[in-house]
């Protein structure tokens, strides 16, 4: 079976197509984006756990890396279905070249991209987030300087229903599983409801935690929505220490303010930077006031991080419905964002230093 095998050799047609393109934004920025992650260990720890293309016989499967930078160009160009990436990759030179695939070849086909996010599991692309970050790191981007920890809601991709309606359709997806395995459901049933600040949400939520100084995403995973944010506070730290040693500090919002959570980072010798708030015997003194005020200060980079993407690439709302394909998808999203986010940050500071 193996791969397709893609001529990487330019004829004169595709040079004089890639001279025009010189002058496009999005061809400059792939072309960019190119020059600064190194493809081939990527491509290694990709090629090691894919499942297809080992096989003599058979067609031959699209190259694992290709499928991966299709889905990347989903994320930065908030291409919002399989079937849509498809037509704007055959509709677009600039993806093309991006992902190696010859002019006159037509893209994967849509099933081939859903497909390619079951066969890379959680733990490859944990491997290729890690690679991602140590690449960064000797690039000059800090992932260790300090970690601040959030979490953020996802609208779920489903009409909203009752809790009980929902324990009812919970229990008909199992009996269902259990006479047939392979059955598919558009039901979300792995969302639920929670309320903040005063108003009910049906979905999930992502936690997720930054690197403070180049504002990098360390880990994300993506729970229900009722589950309260400390419970996946020390998960997300221990995620995101990628050299073994801890950080200097982490900071967080009132809402995982609590002595388990000071606890941890105290056994673990973490300078605690969670913000303080009123208990019910205590408010909290103007000390406690001025220091939120600090933090909050260095804090603000996973708002950052949340806000861009939710604007950039429709993060807060799900596009699976359940748990695991869109836990994949937001953590796939956060290496999409790491590349895009240093790789202008590379850009700006090479300008800074010319100028």
């Amino acid at each position: 079976m193996g791969f397709k095998n893609y001529d990487r050799n330019m004829s004169f047609a595709d040079m004089e197509m890639d001279r025009v393109l010189g002058c496009s934004r999005t061809q400059r920025f792939l072309s960019e984006i190119d020059d600064h992650i190194s493809w081939k260990p990527i491509e290694k720890i990709l090629v090691k756990d894919y499942p297809v293309g080992k096989s003599v016989k058979g067609n031959a499967a699209y190259p694992p890396l290709m499928m991966l930078k299709a889905v990347l160009l989903q994320k930065w160009f908030r291409i919002k279905s399989d079937p849509e990436l498809e037509n704007q990759i055959n509709d677009r030179i600039s993806f093309k070249t991006f992902i190696g695939l010859p002019l006159a070849e037509p893209s994967p086909d849509h099933s081939v991209v859903s497909r390619f996010r079951d066969r890379v599991g959680q733990e490859t692309m944990e491997t290729i987030h890690r690679e991602v970050l140590q690449q960064l790191e000797k690039k000059g981007f800090s992932i260790d300087a300090g970690m601040a920890v959030d979490a953020r809601l996802i609208k779920s991709v489903s009409r909203p229903v009752s809790r009980k309606k929902m324990k009812k359709l919970v229990e008909k997806k199992i009996q269902q599983k259990k006479k047939n395995p392979g059955i598919k459901f558009q039901r979300d049933t792995d969302s639920d409801w929670t309320v903040k600040n005063d108003k009910p949400h049906y979905g999930m939520k992502e936690h997720a935690s930054i690197d403070v100084h180049s504002g990098l995403v360390l880990s994300s995973v993506v729970s229900k929505a009722s589950t309260h944010d400390s419970n996946y506070f020390q998960y997300v730290v221990l995620k995101g220490m990628h050299h073994g040693k801890v950080p200097a500090t982490v900071y967080a919002d009132k809402g995982y303010h609590g002595q388990m959570n000071r606890e941890f980072l105290h056994i673990n010798d973490i300078s605690d930077g969670i913000m303080r708030k009123d208990e019910r015997n205590a408010k909290i003194t103007e000390i406690e006031i001025a220091r939120n005020k600090i933090i909050s200060k260095v804090r603000y980079k996973i708002e950052q991080y949340f806000g861009l993407t939710e604007l950039h690439h429709n993060a807060g709302k799900a596009r699976f419905t359940t748990l695991v394909k869109e836990n994949w998808d937001h953590f796939f999203g956060a290496i999409a964002f790491n590349m895009k986010r240093s790789c202008l940050m590379a850009k700006r500071q090479h300008v800074y230093a010319v100028s």
